[in-house]
């Protein structure tokens, strides 16, 4: 029988989607059974947050990997710290972290790189494997663009000659009612089709998810379509207006601009479909933001107050931030409106903000405008935290001491074992 058992780790949530941010404070036990008087050698809990991208191109001696890695914080917590005789029974371990106020990306996973925030704890003996847990920490950046602009309407127009196979001009002017959302709600789109030709045509709506990955002085992309409407069609020599609603996934993840080696932008594409032609398209640039995002992310121009489904001053539930919520410039600058290499709007590189004015179609260019600026960055922080030199031997059936509980006592813990 083995003299450790029942290893887990349990973090306190702090809301009900168990989502952190920057400031947050993280609590947690570190929990495991002794079947007998166990010597340990140290016994420690370390919170880390990191990206890495990684793809490889060609074939053969031809083959080339690029790679790259940010460490945005690690924090390393010591509960034992030197060779300490733990009686049989059980043991609990309690740990807490303040998770430094810098500027860091969403928890992320794509095809070619990820983001991802860990929470690992381990037990060393000496002769003996070490006992490791771990979690991922669904982090919430708080580090969003100034979206006032973006919350107005936003609109684009193309028109298209038909061909020899079918006669006359298609025009589409196509309006979103906001260039920004919340995952889980719901955009509108409003289009308008004058249809003076001798075809049919549909209108279709589809919104896709790019991602790109930097390294080495190379990119790499991906795209994919996060959902995807059609209209009814539209009968020649007709003109029509048709609203349609599009939801946007409700846990879907938010756009990624402050990460210098990947970044994940919107795009909702609204396009007729014509048989035997070109579809005549507009692209919008849509930044998703995380639930509860509150200023400034009001109507341009409007004063206080909150948008999204939360109060003023709430992001992602209750906080245990002794920060102030993130100061965003409203300074606006100039954007380029003309389309990237794959006909796209041109999106922002990394660590810029995601903002667009105006749809672009490839046919018909939109003038510039501007947008807020991302609020300046904060250096990464690596941070040695260490326990009290001489911790405690806690004796069976005594209970460890505590830190006073600062959360709601309705939220359950989230448990990751390890046998």
């Amino acid at each position: 029988m083995p003299s450790t058992k029942d290893f887990s780790l349990v973090y306190d949530a702090l809301n009900s989607a168990g989502t952190f941010s920057e400031g947050d404070t993280l609590t947690g036990k570190v929990i495991f059974t002794l079947g007998k008087d166990t010597k340990v050698k140290n016994l420690f809990v370390k919170v880390k947050g990191d990206a890495n991208v990684r793809w490889t191109e060609g074939s053969g001696d031809d083959q080339t990997t690029y790679s790259a890695h940010r460490r945005y914080f690690k924090l390393k917590q010591y509960l034992i710290q030197q060779d300490t005789t733990l009686p049989k029974g059980v043991h609990r371990f309690n740990f807490r972290f303040k998770i430094p106020m810098s500027d860091m990306p969403s928890s992320f996973k794509g095809i070619h790189g990820k983001i991802v925030y860990m929470l690992e704890a381990k037990l060393s003996r000496s002769w003996h494997m070490d006992k490791t847990v771990q979690t991922e920490l669904n982090f919430v950046s708080r580090s969003y663009p100034s979206t006032g602009q973006q919350m107005e309407p936003q609109v684009g127009s193309v028109g298209k000659e038909l061909g020899l196979i079918s006669k006359g001009m298609v025009q589409m002017t196509a309006t979103i009612d906001r260039g920004a959302c919340f995952s889980g709600e719901t955009v509108t789109v409003v289009v308008k089709v004058n249809n003076s030709s001798s075809k049919k045509v549909t209108p279709k709506f589809i919104l896709n998810q790019k991602v790109v990955y930097y390294a080495k002085g190379s990119t790499n992309s991906s795209k994919k379509t996060v959902c995807a409407m059609m209209a009814d069609a539209i009968a020649p020599k007709t003109e029509k207006t048709l609203t349609c609603p599009m939801k946007i996934p409700l846990n879907q993840a938010q756009t990624i601009n402050n990460c210098d080696i990947l970044t994940v932008n919107y795009y909702l594409k609204v396009y007729l479909d014509i048989s035997f032609a070109f579809d005549p398209e507009v692209n919008f640039l849509l930044v998703i933001l995380p639930p509860g995002a509150t200023v400034p992310l009001q109507p341009f121009g409007a004063v206080g107050g909150a948008v999204g489904p939360n109060p003023p001053g709430a992001f992602g539930g209750p906080s245990n931030s002794d920060f102030p919520p993130p100061f965003v410039p409203a300074v606006p600058y100039p954007v380029p409106p003309g389309p990237g290499a794959d006909g796209y709007p041109a999106a922002p590189g990394p660590a810029q903000p995601s903002h667009m004015r105006g749809g672009y179609s490839n046919q018909m260019p939109q003038p510039a405008s501007s947008y807020g600026p991302l609020a300046p960055a904060v250096p990464s922080q690596s941070v040695h935290n260490p326990f009290p030199s001489a911790p405690p031997v806690f004796q069976q059936g005594e209970a460890p001491p505590s830190y006073v509980s600062i959360f709601p006592t309705s939220n359950e813990p989230h448990t990751l074992s390890n046998t």
